[in-house]
């Protein structure tokens, strides 16, 4: 090959250098070009069998998990048709759970002995109520029976015992159980365990019961398992209620809540709005209703039904505190249109129902900022006919007369056998609460910076009662009271002691009373009567004891005197012993004026008068001792004819 700088024909020579280098360089280009083409088609080639690869086992996977999908929607589909529903009775335990889910359990130590109720919804599983009946306990075997004549039929009922159910479980309401199909309710025993499932009206779905191997020990838990088709939505539910507001709110509460009886009854449901009688010249109707409440339900539904069926009730006016966040409470209140609010509960035992007295007042001034007064309930009380008449006839007082500091609806020495005029209204030293209302400068100026605080163990009307607090002031009763304390069962509370302090207790039933020459109770145009009617009075026989059957009179036109011996203001052994006699409260010194405890005994006025401390002693004979009794001389009781 030769040069292009070579001497040869120069000009041809460079234009055949310029041609062969244009060919070399085309086919240089040429050569890459085809190598770049071949390289692309093969990545293209396996890049497409990649992805074919990729796609297929992606669908795979995809079809895999569409299967493996299906399959879980159809057990889901299958375990929503069912309920499983699995119990634990032992001594320590009680457990309920619901398709593998713990839906309740108590195994706190020391509490939640008895029978445990769950009641459950037919159509979704969910807990419509449960309750603790501690059976070992006199008078719960009522409650227990009561309830679940209140539960809706279909419903699903689970029962278990924890540590002890049977103690005090009469024949009554084994019967009742037995008629929900129990093969054991009546022969289940001393510290035996015992759990069922059954559908109310229907049938048992499982029964477990073993048997103590004796006294002084437990049985063997009891575990039982219980399948239950589930029911319709449209089955569980009432669809005849006419439409409207109170509809409304019946079908939400009845949805959700379950042991209320007629409420949620289809063909007949008890009322849930109502409309009383006004209250004649009612000067509380701006008045405010504080309502202290716990977690007891049904307490609060007696005593809200009471309450807005009385003369002058505004639902407007009424809020319920709740202490805790407790949601049947709430639902109770808004069944009847009412206001609920839910405190965080502060303190423990009688330090936190403190704290929530004191919470619910000043919540209660701060909804209603131009208040003058609070009425204050608790959610265990009845309430009389005439309760808001009764207050707004006296309410007042509080203004016109510096010496009061409250007006209660209850009297603590106010029994059956020891009252009888609901006309008739007392001054007292002790604020008896139970239904009370007091004045907004009071609680504001006084009482709220003051409150016990949390760490302080104390019962907030005890701590009322203090000398500090009450600063000379008293407290308006009446004669027969217009509460009536039903509740058997809470902190301070039990079935015997309610039964033994509480039960014969007298309340007012009569819807229109008129309270007689209120302005006599003003201080001293009440000391003025209270003399004229103790110099006036019969002196009772103080050679004889006052526990004899026959002491007080059965008649009389005039009132009836007896002094007992009391030294100074503390001094109440005699009174005490006396009282405990009288079948009245004799825990410790109530109800009294300055030395003088005022009732009526066999329908006849009576004042038992301390001497020498009481001022009133000066009308007590020259020739009268007054009575000294102690404990020791009260085995020998007034007998009361019921």
């Amino acid at each position: 090959m030769y040069s292009c700088n070579s001497r040869f024909h120069r000009h041809r020579r460079k234009l055949i250098c310029h041609v062969l280098k244009a060919v070399l360089v085309f086919l240089v280009v040429s050569m890459i070009a085809t190598h770049t083409i071949l390289i692309k088609e093969i990545t293209n080639a396996e890049f497409y069998n990649q992805s074919r690869n990729t796609k297929e086992t992606e669908m795979s996977e995809t079809l895999k998990l569409v299967n493996r999908r299906s399959s879980q929607l159809k057990l889901q589909e299958n375990s929503l048709n069912t309920l499983v529903i699995k119990v634990t009775s032992s001594k320590d335990n009680v457990t309920v759970t619901v398709d593998n889910t713990v839906i309740y359990e108590d195994k706190e130590a020391l509490r939640g002995r008895g029978i445990h109720v769950l009641v459950l919804n037919q159509a979704t599983g969910s807990v419509m109520a449960q309750r603790i009946f501690d059976t070992y306990s006199p008078h719960e075997d009522d409650a227990m029976s009561l309830f679940l004549s209140l539960v809706s039929d279909k419903r699903i009922i689970v029962f278990a015992i924890k540590d002890e159910g049977t103690f005090q479980m009469k024949q009554p309401a084994r019967e009742l159980i037995s008629r929900f199909g129990s093969h054991y309710a009546k022969i289940v025993g001393w510290r035996d365990m015992w759990a069922m499932v059954a559908i109310k009206g229907v049938r048992v779905i499982s029964e477990g019961y073993k048997k103590s191997p004796d006294f002084s020990s437990w049985s063997n838990p009891v575990h039982i398992t219980a399948e239950i088709p589930l029911s319709s939505i449209s089955e569980s539910q009432c669809l005849l209620w006419p439409e409207g507001e109170e509809t409304r709110r019946r079908h939400n509460f009845c949805n959700e809540i379950e042991g209320y009886g007629s409420v949620c009854s289809c063909s007949d449901p008890s009322p849930i709005m109502f409309s009383p009688p006004p209250v004649l010249n009612n000067q509380i109707s701006d008045v405010p209703v504080t309502i202290i409440a716990s977690n007891r339900p049904h307490y609060l539904y007696r005593m809200l039904r009471t309450l807005l069926t009385a003369n002058g009730a505004n639902p407007d006016m009424i809020t319920v505190f709740i202490d805790g966040f407790y949601d049947e409470p709430l639902a109770v209140a808004k069944l009847f249109g009412l206001r609920g609010v839910q405190h965080a509960p502060m303190g423990v035992r009688n330090a936190r129902i403190s704290q929530h007295y004191k919470s619910s007042l000043s919540s209660t001034f701060q909804i209603f900022p131009r208040a003058k007064y609070a009425i204050v309930l608790e959610e265990d009380l009845d309430v009389s006919p005439d309760f808001f008449g009764y207050f707004s006839q006296t309410v007042r007082l509080l203004d016109e007369d510096p010496s009061l500091y409250c007006i209660s609806a209850w009297n603590d020495q106010g029994y059956e056998h020891t009252s009888a005029d609901p006309s008739k209204i007392y001054r007292v030293e002790t604020m008896p609460g139970l239904g009370w209302i007091l004045k907004k400068s009071l609680y504001k100026e006084e009482l709220e910076a003051r409150w016990p605080t949390p760490d302080k163990t104390w019962d907030w009307d005890m701590w009322m009662r203090l000398a500090e607090v009450r600063r000379g002031r008293e407290c308006v009763i009446p004669d027969v009271s217009r509460t009536y304390h039903f509740g058997s069962s809470g902190l301070n509370m039990n079935s015997y002691f309610h039964d033994i302090y509480f039960n014969k207790h007298s309340f007012n039933t009569v819807r229109d009373v008129e309270i007689l020459n209120v302005d006599s109770i003003k201080k001293d145009v009440y000391e003025k009567l209270l003399e004229s009617e103790i110099s006036h009075a019969n002196v009772l026989n103080h050679d004889q004891s006052p526990c004899e059957e026959t002491y007080f009179p059965q008649k009389g036109d005039k009132a009836n005197v007896l002094y007992i011996e009391m030294s100074h203001a503390k001094d109440f052994v005699t009174w005490l012993a006396l009282a405990k006699c009288l079948h009245v409260w004799d825990l410790d010194a109530r109800g009294y004026h300055r030395g003088m405890w005022r009732m009526h005994y066999n329908d006849i006025p009576l004042f038992i008068i301390g001497a020498p401390f009481s001022p009133y002693s000066i009308h007590m004979p020259v020739d009268v001792v007054p009575i000294f009794m102690s404990k020791e001389e009260t085995k020998k009781e007034v007998h009361i004819n019921n």
